[in-house]
């Protein structure tokens, strides 16, 4: 049901300190609230400030590409009121703009809409709020060029040839077949020439698969051969099938595995792909249907490529399916129904060590092999030594400069605490959490002797220890924070001694808070800001930020077209002592490098963290002036999934849960000790 509209004078007058002048019903209240917390988070989030007169501009909450509305589905809706000059719908973002010939007519807009409720292209009912601007304006990107390497060619087959490839793949027959077929996931997948191990991203070179390539892509290959698209003629052969919502994890294939030559061919539908730099340019590009992706050179082993699981991609209205680079252009962005899509994926196994130009990500070339999961707790420590304890000591002072804001609901429980409080942040890094509350007694505790001298720098009371031994008296603080620490601690074990630690140091009735980095990057159906970040600040890789989310929707929830599943990819189950919550964890295997800015493939893996280094001269994806990439640190991360903090927390003694939360990507729960 609609919200009730007020009258144009009501609409455009009224703000809270003039509601009392006129008696508004209930509902009517309802509405106002809604309008005017539109109007709010515009302003904090995006700085975006409206104004109570009549303009020719408005901004539509809700009437946005980030949450399912399309330009050919909100502009008949507009132009009912009026002369539409403009409308411009920023990508991903869940408002647009749009500018009237007169005031008048967009006057008429403001009192109409607002409150109505209408249908998005998902067949989602949302409300519209409306609110006037003085300039309807976008800051729009710079222009951007394809990564270097990459190539698309488009209609490279015939519709004739693409009904043929997609009836060759038979994914109904027995899954004994000698043609490798799995289902994962967000897709249904079958290899042909050698089996890809997604365990450890490589193939088994001494055991190719019987029967080779399928016959009906001998032919194409030649031809493509022939032209020049291609310099060797593949050997291995991916297809994957993906229906509509579904994607792939940002990715590069792995250098060792295979030559530089990765061609891609689209089938059944378009779809947009997203490359992206370590530096954080992100570009994406349009794969037409029919249409084949050549990636060499820097695009191959450089760039990330994947596809964000989504059911509408935001494209060119002008260009349609058209190849190439989306770009910014606001005044002619939509969006497109993704359809069944299938690729031919096509790469010749590599049988000597790579030696590209890239050595930082080449895993032939790295002076070391990613660590296996711990499988001791002498492993478990040193691997805690190698990859958290010895990289904070080298990151700590550019760590620390990205640091410096406490995070909102930290505070909250340290402002809540009673005036004289003895409070432990156990982990406290350069201390940004010690001087938030003046009238607590805080000491900081953390591994890092560099970030303990930072906080001594500024007159913060701080020691090193490790967390698992703090030499405080047991139940001599009224309070404990540990933030963002836990998730350092490589086994259940260790995690839970650290929380027992913890209450150790608390007094009876003394209250502790925990946050660990969440597995569930994307939370009822909201994005955490770690993931809808649109570029990588160099340094600032951590999954948290003191700034609140601009949720997908303004002030109504609705689905999210963007939404995906939170995904545990695991290969064992690990108990947490007594009986606790499973904790999945990668076993017997190497643990992954995470690429930031994405959903984790797995609950144990590296995070690498880019070191800032010098002013460059400017190269290919990295701007003159922009910083030199210094070395990249990696650091151990156990992202904890739903439920599994309190389940740990669940297994201490003299422990009651008052408070468990998400906030932002993190899980969190405030323990007391009874």
């Amino acid at each position: 049901m609609a919200a009730p509209r007020l009258s144009g004078t009501q609409c455009i007058a009224m703000d809270s300190n003039s509601q009392s002048n006129y008696k508004l019903s209930k509902t009517e209240k309802k509405f106002l609230r809604k309008q005017i917390k539109a109007r709010h988070t515009l302003l904090r989030h995006e700085g975006i400030e409206t104004v109570s007169y009549a303009t020719q501009s408005l901004v539509v909450a809700n009437g946005g590409l980030g949450n399912g509305v399309s330009r050919n589905h909100l502009l008949p809706v507009l132009e009912k009121y009026g002369l539409v000059d403009a409308l411009l719908m920023p990508p991903h973002k869940p408002y647009s703009f749009v500018r009237y010939r007169t005031a008048e007519e967009a006057k008429k807009a403001y009192v109409t809409l607002n409150g109505k409720e209408i249908v998005d292209d998902l067949g989602q009912k949302i409300i519209l709020y409306l609110n006037f601007v003085e300039k309807a304006q976008w800051k729009e990107l710079g222009l951007q060029a394809l990564p270097p390497g990459l190539m698309v060619v488009e209609e490279i087959i015939s519709s004739e040839d693409e009904k043929m490839l997609l009836e060759s793949i038979n994914w109904t027959e027995d899954i004994d077949n000698q043609n490798v077929q799995k289902s994962l996931k967000h897709r249904r997948v079958k290899h042909f020439g050698y089996e890809f191990h997604y365990e450890n991203n490589n193939v088994d070179k001494d055991m190719p698969l019987p029967g080779g390539l399928p016959g009906i892509c001998d032919s194409l290959l030649e031809k493509w051969l022939k032209e020049g698209f291609i310099k060797h003629k593949p050997d291995q052969l991916t297809v994957n099938q993906y229906e509509p919502g579904h994607g792939i994890p940002a990715h590069i294939d792995t250098h060792s595995a295979f030559e530089d030559e990765i061609v891609s061919l689209s089938l059944g539908s378009e779809i947009v792909m997203d490359f992206k730099h370590p530096d954080g340019v992100t570009v994406p590009v349009m794969l037409p249907r029919r249409s084949l992706l050549v990636m060499t050179g820097e695009s191959r082993y450089l760039w990330t490529h994947g596809i964000t699981p989504r059911k509408f991609d935001t494209v060119q209205a002008s260009k349609g399916p058209q190849s190439g680079i989306i770009t910014s252009d606001v005044g002619d962005l939509t969006l497109s129904k993704r359809g069944m899509r299938t690729s031919f994926t096509f790469r010749k196994v590599r049988q000597t060590p790579c030696n590209c130009s890239y050595p930082l990500v080449c895993d032939s070339q790295m002076k070391e092999t990613p660590p296996s999961f711990p499988e001791s707790a002498r492993e478990a420590s040193q691997l805690e030594q190698d990859y958290v304890h010895r990289v904070y000591e080298e990151i700590a002072e550019h760590f620390s400069s990205t640091r410096h804001t406490p995070w909102p609901r930290v505070v909250e429980f340290l402002k809540s605490l009673p005036c004289g409080s003895l409070v432990a942040d156990v982990g406290c890094g350069n201390g940004k959490y010690l001087g938030v509350n003046k009238e607590l007694y805080m000491i900081g505790c953390d591994r890092s002797q560099k970030l303990v001298d930072i906080c001594r720098e500024r007159c913060f009371q701080a020691l090193v220890c490790d967390a698992l031994a703090v030499p405080l008296c047991s139940g001599s603080c009224d309070a404990c924070i540990s933030i963002a620490v836990i998730h350092h601690f490589s086994t259940a074990e260790r995690r839970v001694a650290a929380l027992q630690e913890l209450v150790r140091l608390l007094r009876p009735g003394g209250r502790a808070l925990v946050y660990v980095w969440a597995m569930e990057q994307e939370y009822n159906k909201k994005k955490s800001k770690y993931l809808r970040e649109n570029r990588i600040n160099q340094g600032k890789e951590e999954g948290t930020s003191s700034d609140t989310a601009m949720p997908e929707l303004l002030v109504e929830q609705v689905p999210n077209v963007g939404s995906r599943d939170s995904e545990c990819c695991v290969s064992s189950v690990t108990d947490l002592p007594e009986g606790g919550h499973k904790a999945r964890t990668v076993t017997n295997a190497k643990l992954p490098v995470h690429t930031n800015r994405t959903s984790f493939p797995s609950q144990d893996l590296l995070v690498p963290w880019h070191h800032q280094g010098n002013p460059g001269e400017g190269k290919p994806g990295h701007p003159a002036g922009a910083h030199d990439p210094g070395p990249v640190f990696h650091r151990y991360y156990h992202v904890f999934c739903e439920g599994e903090l309190e389940a740990a927390c669940q297994t201490l003694n003299s422990v009651s849960i008052l408070q468990s939360y998400y906030d932002q990507g993190n899980w969190c729960v405030i323990l007391q000790k009874v």
